[in-house]
């Protein structure tokens, strides 16, 4: 079946295609919220339907069109993920949320290598699959929290916790496995982009620490669309200073959130960035929709089935230890063994590197129907948690039964 493309004149294209796209998301959103769906796999199915690669109007043929406003979408959704997880929490949080971080990536990540190395694609797209499995989506994981009101719930600053951790792997693990995919420069380049991002990290948090009278004054005014503008424009400019030093343009969103929510003006711009960080972080899943061609996943339909067992499986094993680690029951374990499930922009960077370096031609379908198939079921299993806390061999709380949870805190 031909599908019928929309071509227009000058900047119409584009606009037509924003447009549809928040149209698409709203419309499957009301829907899904009808039937008791989470947003997040409703804008990503919105994405696939009205892209180039299924039956019917393509409204964006390019999903490059829509790559800024996407970005845009990803630094606002982290943007306010660091507004809501203050320095105190990292304080607060210390060694066991280094020690929960720490062997949520030991078991992601080494299950993750070993699965490379047992499918025999290779060993450079075993390092790819390494990240692409032991690597957590701060994007949709936020969205889940926001979804789920769950922002003041006692196990989401250690979910935080642990998602900050693996930003910070993330950050060295791209630096480090860039040079070895493209074969050139050695491991002293590796270790110096390492570095580099590490050092870049390390003064946005001192900055964060110690400068936050400085930040008040700078961000302080009475005038909203002021503020907007200015917390906007460091959110943004702070994300490509980011990208320059080898960390994720999100974390440096991150950093500056975390650096604004402690200032006079933290309340009004948690205010104030709520319908942006909804609009544009829409558009986010409606674009990573527009890149899934949905042809290519039967040829490694058992592989991606495969991974993503193996991923609930350790993550179930990551939140028992973590909920030991921090004295909760099996509701919060439960939580954080659902939420961190979900894989997503991270790993669709690793797919766009692998594709670069010329790998095995199955690691982008692979990458694709894996994000895909837990970007849906994240979303879900965490709306459902307490099915599963029915089962985990933790401690259950004595304030409450995990059928009766309800939490209800401002989105």
């Amino acid at each position: 079946m031909t599908k019928r493309r929309i071509r227009l004149i000058g900047h119409a294209d584009t606009l037509i295609a924003m447009g549809g796209a928040f149209l698409a998301a709203a419309v499957l959103a009301r829907v899904g919220g009808r039937i008791g769906l989470p947003t997040i796999p409703l804008f990503i199915l919105a994405g696939i339907l009205l892209g180039p690669h299924t039956p019917g109007v393509v409204l964006v043929e390019d999903p490059h069109e829509l790559e800024m406003l996407s970005a845009l979408g990803l630094v606002l959704l982290l943007f306010y993920l660091g507004l809501e997880f203050s320095l105190d929490d990292l304080k607060a949080g210390g060694r066991k949320m280094v020690l929960a971080g720490t062997v949520y990536l030991i078991l992601n990540v080494g299950a993750g290598l070993g699965f490379g190395l047992v499918l025999g694609w290779g060993f450079a797209e075993a390092l790819v699959l390494a990240g692409v499995l032991g690597i957590s989506s701060s994007a949709i994981v936020t969205k889940i929290l926001v979804d789920l009101k769950r922002l003041e719930s006692p196990e989401t600053k250690t979910i935080l916790g642990i998602i900050v951790v693996d930003d910070v792997f993330l950050a060295l693990y791209l630096a480090a496995l860039q040079p070895i995919l493209s074969k050139a420069d050695g491991m002293g380049a590796a270790l110096l982009d390492g570095a580099k991002a590490f050092g870049f990290l390390l003064l946005l948090a001192l900055v964060a620490r110690f400068g936050t009278k400085v930040i008040s004054w700078l961000m302080n005014t009475r005038d909203d669309e002021l503020l907007v503008i200015s917390f906007l424009g460091a959110a943004v400019f702070v994300a490509g200073i980011s990208d320059l030093f080898g960390v994720a343009d999100a974390i440096g969103a991150f950093m500056v959130g975390l650096m604004l929510g402690g200032t006079t003006s933290g309340d009004r711009i948690r205010a104030l960035v709520h319908p942006l960080r909804d609009a544009f972080g829409a558009i986010f899943f409606f674009a990573f929709g527009l890149s899934i061609n949905p042809g290519d996943l039967p040829s490694v339909m058992w592989p991606v089935l495969a991974a993503v067992v193996l991923t609930i499986a350790m993550n179930m094993l990551s939140g028992i230890f973590s909920a030991r680690v921090y004295g909760f029951g099996s509701l919060q374990a439960a939580n954080i063994s659902t939420t961190l499930t979900a894989r997503g922009e991270f790993a669709l960077i690793l797919a766009t590197m692998a594709a670069g370096a010329g790998l095995d031609e199955r690691l982008s379908p692979f990458i694709a129907g894996y994000v895909l198939v837990l970007a849906v079921l994240a979303p879900l299993a965490a709306g459902r948690s307490h099915w599963l806390a029915r089962i985990l061999p933790v401690g259950r709380d004595k304030d409450k039964d995990p059928d009766q949870e309800k939490i209800s805190v401002p989105a």
